[in-house]
């Protein structure tokens, strides 16, 4: 299986088919195979859900959207009340360093969702960036906030 995260152990439902691991998917309701960046996404919408009080209803998980003229997906998005984006989330596996190309390639999904929050985790480390309406500037918090904290 994969390595540990800094992320709490989710309990993770798991088969094995064809000398391939699936994960029960909550949010897309259905078997998905286990990459190491799947890993990363279910550990670390388990924790929000969990631990942080993301509301499960409102979020959407490998939605696509069009970037570009190029079709997209992103790891998963939270909604308001009135279904409006809120938070961004784009996760990778944890060889990958959350460097500014990352940055970039979330900033490019968010033109089109615009949310005032972005998160970025490949399971061992997270930051939270809060984009500031009026500037567009950024504020980086490392690690992850609480729900109560974006609404």
């Amino acid at each position: 299986m994969y390595n540990r995260l800094n992320l709490p152990m989710a309990a993770l439902r798991l088969s094995k088919r064809d000398n391939q691991y699936l994960v029960w998917d909550e949010w897309r309701k259905k078997q998905v195979v286990l990459t190491p960046e799947e890993w990363v996404r279910q550990h670390l919408l388990h924790h929000l859900v969990q631990d942080l009080d993301y509301p499960l209803t409102r979020m959407a998980v490998e939605m696509q959207i069009e970037v570009n003229g190029l079709k997209r997906r992103c790891d998963a998005v939270v909604f308001d009340l009135q279904g409006k984006a809120q938070v961004l989330i784009e996760c990778k596996e944890p060889e990958v360093v959350l460097s500014a190309e990352v940055v970039q390639q979330i900033a490019q999904y968010n033109a089109k969702l615009n949310t005032q929050w972005l998160i970025l985790s490949n399971g061992m480390e997270h930051l939270t960036l809060r984009i500031e309406p009026q500037t567009g500037n950024f504020g980086v918090a490392h690690g992850l906030v609480h729900f109560s904290e974006i609404v």
